[in-house]
């Protein structure tokens, strides 16, 4: 099965490659055109143009591994295609659920100062995707840190409510950045989540 990287919006698609070599991993690792550093492209406006560009990636079951802003792209696409978007991994991310309860803080300031130059759509509003993900039953693995203030851990437990079929892990000491500072932990997770995916279940006898 094919496995898809989306980063958040720093848009480098390099963002996952130390998490993907330590888990002896290969994929589709997916930049974003226009978001941190990356060269922008006429034909990406926003949100909707990234899922399209991924889209074009799925023509054979998946699994989408995503961090921040790349959660709400993956949401997206397990909801486009639930008969091929087999397994998810979600790291630190809204998902689409409205964060403004939940403690997360305004991440936009600190973004445009690191990225001057970044598309300014990055900062639109996300549209509530909460009623749809109660449709998404494949596996979800759920990475958080419990040091996160842009997306506390308050938001993975509102996912884990939401997704039926989801695990909730949380990382000591970990913030936004955990794929960089807790390289091993997070490879051994999705590692581990995404083998039990597509190992085969044992026959039963009657």
């Amino acid at each position: 099965m094919k496995t898809l990287f989306l980063p958040g919006a720093s848009g480098s698609a390099s963002f996952w490659g130390p998490v993907a070599t330590q888990a002896g991993l290969d994929g589709v690792f997916f930049g974003w055109p226009g978001l941190g550093v990356e060269s922008p492209r006429q034909d990406v406006d926003g949100l909707d143009d990234l899922v399209a560009l991924v889209a074009t990636e799925i023509r054979e079951p998946v699994a989408i591994v995503a961090q921040s802003m790349g959660g709400i792209i993956a949401i997206k696409l397990a909801l486009a295609f639930p008969d091929l978007v087999k397994s998810l991994v979600l790291t630190v991310t809204s998902g689409g659920v409205p964060m403004v309860d939940l403690g997360g803080s305004d991440w936009r300031p600190d973004y445009f100062r690191a990225f001057p130059r970044a598309a300014k759509w990055i900062a639109d509003p996300v549209a509530d995707l909460s009623s749809g993900l109660p449709s998404i039953r494949v596996p979800v693995l759920l990475l958080w840190g419990d040091s996160d203030s842009i997306s506390p851990d308050a938001v993975g437990k509102r996912l884990a409510a939401l997704l039926p079929n989801a695990r909730l892990c949380i990382l000591p000491g970990a913030n936004h950045d955990l794929a960089q500072t807790h390289v091993r932990a997070v490879a051994d997770e999705i590692r581990r989540h995404l083998m039990a995916v597509v190992a085969p279940r044992p026959l039963v006898n009657d």
